[in-house]
């Protein structure tokens, strides 16, 4: 197992960590997400090293963006 942090921008509410833990917990290989809604924290548990690429993608879909993108 891996754990793996991003920073997500423009999350207010509940809904947006329900949209963005729902996005990445459909990626292959994730086992678990968490997110801190303050800080904008965003850890991935994968079986293998989680692809950034794909994180931001999933992100992207769920309506927002990893920080520095």
């Amino acid at each position: 197992m891996t754990t793996s942090t991003f920073t997500v921008t423009g999350m207010t509410c509940g809904h947006c960590v329900s949209a963005v833990s729902e996005e990445v917990g459909d990626l292959p290989g994730v086992t678990a997400v968490s997110v801190d809604l303050p800080t904008g924290a965003v850890t991935v548990t994968s079986q293998t090293p989680i692809d950034e690429a794909a994180v931001a993608a999933a992100v992207e879909e769920a309506g927002y963006q990893l920080a520095g993108r």
